[in-house]
């Protein structure tokens, strides 16, 4: 408050001739330099009537007359950060604008104050925004775990707890993290001396988790860049059983070959050339014994960190126009396959077991175990993604309508996505006359590369349709890359700005080697393993945890009043008694219920024949920890480097440092 109070001296004390420069009477002619530079700093508006706290003060409408001749900007305007107090300050105590203030009465004095520092890159276009959070939302999960999970939880009943906890759970964490990282336009670790300051440790934990994503994550691409390659071919490696890989349990199954049979022992040329070929895992015989790096994976995964450099090393502005291909190309695959799936024989067994509702099932405490669980990770809050991306908004951007809309289409997304996959394998049941349940008891990865990879193979062109599907695997997932690495960049520019603004290239260039060394494990032999033991234990708990303690940062140290004070000062309107409600007290049970069950039920992690051992669960929790470590550890740091009493530091370890960002830099006194 020092630096605002010499702020506002200097305001005070300004000449005559600077006052009217302000108010733009003065000419451009009769400024000097050093005025100009002054008046850049400090703009002054003056305002009749008291300028009420309520919650309702800071609503204005667009073109708004003031007392001293300003036409204050709309709080819609994606333009202009300032004259958003002297719209609320020009309404006086009836109601009235102008100088209809009465006599004597007291002037509310706005002193806005603006950075000298580098302006903060924003997006080129609204577009790029949207796109961008769309593809970071909309990845991998949406193809293979939705319909996996929908199916295994009563089909269509599924979709109320899945919906329910949308609503009350997913979408208010949603919409928090937007309206955040708008207000703040920070990183998700400088932004906490705004918020709560001894919580910043939460940051650090985040972008560690980050760095544990990106290390297992990328390798799913490598695979599907190999399948990518291994297409240009005019028959499919994976539909013959008379490769070097093959096994005599080898069974290839056309659907023009009705002299053969199906059994339980039977293994697909798509499955063998997964597994045998792709990964081969025969060589390991687990994870006490990964076998060396695969040369194939390696180079693969290689070129896709390739692509993720060059596409989010200038920031936002690059990446923002890569998503025009890599967000809105999976539509399209997806509607193709949706079209062709729904013409082949059998499609509609696959439909009718994925969308039959099972009502009993909903008295099981693990389908809203599961639809909590999917949602949140759908959405993909507590990432630090959804901070970064929102930074770079215009201040006034609706990020309430935006939050809206992204998650509906990744609701929508999953739900189509649904239907992709069980017509393919109503097709495949079909084929094999089996049940559909039999043949879809492949979950993640394997229901891509084995089922739908078998499924293809049996099309017509069946060529062309393995390069747009892989093609759509591969943008997937370099979406949400671009999302998770953007958001380590953003947190750590902002917290270094002095090293690193500069540096931005070589310091992405670092953070990718970083990412392809910490990969290297998930391209043994047994890399297959490692991916699931990440995939289980080192982000799902750890993520859940740090977004428990961001809400209960926000809605209870911060306040959910001054938090929604912010909102309104960015979007015009306070939200209402369903957000706030949501904040407080649904979102955190929302949280807790996640985390509890999954300490109350951990998984059974089995992957092909392999059964993880007791150990590897203690290695999984570890590697999880290991990124929670920083939140106590942080918060221990902070209260030794406070000065004054134990209750002092507690004091200032939990109160908000101000914002001096230029969009919101102003001081509000009353002056007679």
């Amino acid at each position: 408050m020092e630096t605002k109070d010499i702020m506002m001296t200097s305001v005070l004390t300004k000449d005559k001739r600077d006052t009217e420069a302000d108010r733009g009477i003065g000419t451009k002619d009769m400024k000097t330099e050093e005025e100009e530079t002054q008046e850049e700093n400090c703009r002054l508006m003056l305002a009749d009537g008291l300028a009420e706290r309520g919650p309702k003060s800071l609503s204005s409408a667009s073109g708004q007359q003031v007392s001293n001749g300003f036409t204050t900007s709309s709080p819609q305007s994606s333009k202009e950060g300032v004259g958003l107090l002297g719209a609320s300050s020009a309404s006086g105590p009836a109601g009235t604008t102008g100088s209809s203030a009465p006599a004597g009465g007291l002037r509310t004095l706005v002193v806005q104050q603006t950075s000298l520092d580098r302006p903060r890159e924003t997006w080129s276009k609204k577009m790029d925004f949207l796109l961008s959070v769309i593809g970071y939302a909309v990845d991998l999960g949406n193809v293979w775990r939705f319909p996996y999970i929908c199916y295994q939880n009563g089909g269509g009943a599924f979709l109320l707890p899945y919906l329910l906890m949308a609503v009350f759970g997913g979408v208010p964490l949603f919409y928090m993290e937007l309206a955040l990282g708008q207000f703040h336009r920070n990183g998700c670790i400088s932004i906490w001396k705004h918020i709560c300051p001894i919580f910043k440790g939460i940051g650090f934990a985040i972008c560690i988790i980050a760095l544990y994503i990106a290390f297992y994550y990328n390798t799913i691409m490598a695979w599907a860049l190999y399948y990518l390659l291994s297409s240009f071919q005019p028959t499919l490696p994976w539909t013959t059983c008379t490769n070097s890989w093959n096994t005599a349990s080898c069974n290839r199954y056309m659907s023009t070959d009705h002299n053969v049979s199906w059994s339980n022992s039977s293994t697909s040329p798509a499955e063998e050339f997964y597994t045998r070929h792709v990964l081969q895992v025969h060589r390991s015989s687990g994870l006490h014994q990964l076998g060396s790096v695969s040369w194939q994976l390696a180079l693969c995964l290689l070129f896709i960190f390739t692509i993720v450099y060059f596409s989010i090393w200038k920031g936002v502005k690059t990446s923002g126009k890569v998503v025009w291909v890599t967000a809105t190309f999976p539509y399209l695959v997806l509607l193709v396959l949706l079209i062709r799936g729904a013409t082949l024989p059998g499609a509609w067994r696959g439909v009718v077991f994925y969308l039959k509702p099972d009502w009993e099932k909903l008295l099981s405490t693990t389908v809203w175990i599961d639809a909590a669980a999917q949602i949140f990770f759908s959405l993909g809050p507590g990432f630090g993604v959804l901070l970064a991306f929102a930074s770079y908004n215009p201040f006034h951007n609706n990020c309430y309508k935006d939050a809206l809309v992204t998650s509906s289409v990744n609701c929508l997304t999953s739900f189509l996505s649904g239907f992709v996959i069980f017509t393919v394998l109503g097709y495949m049941a079909e084929m094999r006359q089996q049940d559909v349940d039999a043949v879809a008891k492949d979950a993640g990865p394997s229901l891509l590369f084995i089922i739908y990879a078998e499924a293809i193979a049996n099309m017509p062109a069946a060529t062309f349709f393995a390069i747009i599907f892989f093609l759509m695997i591969i943008m997937l997932g370099l979406d949400s890359t671009f999302a998770g690495l953007e958001g380590v960049i953003t947190a750590m520019l902002d917290e270094f700005p002095n090293v690193l603004v500069k540096r931005r290239e070589w310091f992405v260039f670092g953070l990718v080697c970083v990412c392809y060394l910490g990969a290297l494990s998930t391209l043994t032999y047994g890399g297959a393993f490692v991916v699931k033991l990440f995939e289980e234990y080192a982000t799902g708990p750890a993520v859940i945890t740090v977004v428990l303690l961001e809400v209960i940062a926000v809605s209870w140290f911060y306040g959910t009043n001054r938090f929604c004070n912010d909102v309104q000062v960015m979007l015009g309107f306070y939200p209402g008694w369903f957000w706030r409600i949501c904040w407080v007290a649904i979102c955190p049970s929302f949280l807790l219920f996640i985390m509890i069950s999954f300490l109350a039920f951990p998984p059974d992690v089995k992957l092909f024949d392999y059964q993880y051992p007791p150990w590897t669960t203690v290695l999984g929790y570890c590697i999880g920890v290991s990124s929670l470590i920083c939140v106590p550890a942080y918060m221990v740091y902070h209260l030794v480097n406070t000065k004054g009493t134990l209750k002092q530091r507690l004091s200032k370890s939990i109160t908000p440092e101000p914002s001096n960002d230029q969009h919101r830099g102003f001081i509000v006194t009353n002056a007679v």
